[in-house]
């Protein structure tokens, strides 16, 4: 059993590591766009993309950096008891906490998964039916939403950009209860400090 767990750790671990390494790049993608989005407001005619272009690479940044945030341990804690706590004591606070993080997970991803769908032409209430129906090639794609402003771009990529950080995040969630467990079921001599993450 706790191979399995170690196994599902390493390849959770390594995946967002990875992934959250080249995507913290994405604030210079973001950059770049506000940059443009000056210049060409100052010396140009303004363009009608930037602002929710930019908007864009801040959702992806946020979303596809979370998994990365939550491994590192650099999302925010209320630290108020927290950091004087034993590795010991944390470790049953983060296991039985994260569930609260997990359930969050998978009530956002259900309904990001919905909002992909209706962004994808579909106005029923099974999503993932219609997901699935896509793939036997059952369903078919609808009329695509479009954002009400003047660009008007199509909105499914970013939602899907949203549920995959979502489904990552939640990837991860479990890969953080996990290393609890193994550090409270391990014996003393192995205690030193909780599983790590990757490096």
């Amino acid at each position: 059993m706790s191979g399995a767990l170690k196994a599902y750790i390493r390849v959770v671990d390594t995946v967002n590591h990875r992934f959250g390494r080249v995507i913290m790049w994405g604030l210079f993608a973001m950059m770049a766009i506000l940059l443009w989005s000056s210049v060409s407001k100052t010396f140009f005619l303004p363009s009608l993309w930037t602002l929710e272009m930019a908007q864009f690479a801040m959702v992806a940044y946020y979303m596809l950096g979370g998994p990365y945030s939550i491994q590192m341990g650099s999302n925010v804690r209320m630290d108020l008891f927290y950091s004087s706590w034993t590795p010991r004591q944390k470790s049953w606070v983060d296991a039985f906490t994260v569930f609260f993080l997990i359930f969050y997970l998978g009530v956002m991803l259900y309904g990001g998964l919905g909002s992909a769908a209706y962004s994808l032409g579909y106005w029923g209430d099974a999503p993932l039916e219609f997901y699935a129906g896509l793939v036997t090639g059952s369903e078919d794609i609808g009329r695509l939403e479009r954002s009400s402003t003047a660009w008007r771009p199509i909105i499914w990529p970013i939602k899907a950009v949203m549920c995959l950080g979502i489904f990552l995040m939640l990837l991860q969630a479990l890969s953080e209860l996990f290393k609890d467990i193994l550090y409270l079921t391990a014996d003393a001599s192995d205690q030193a400090a909780p599983v790590g993450t990757a490096s």
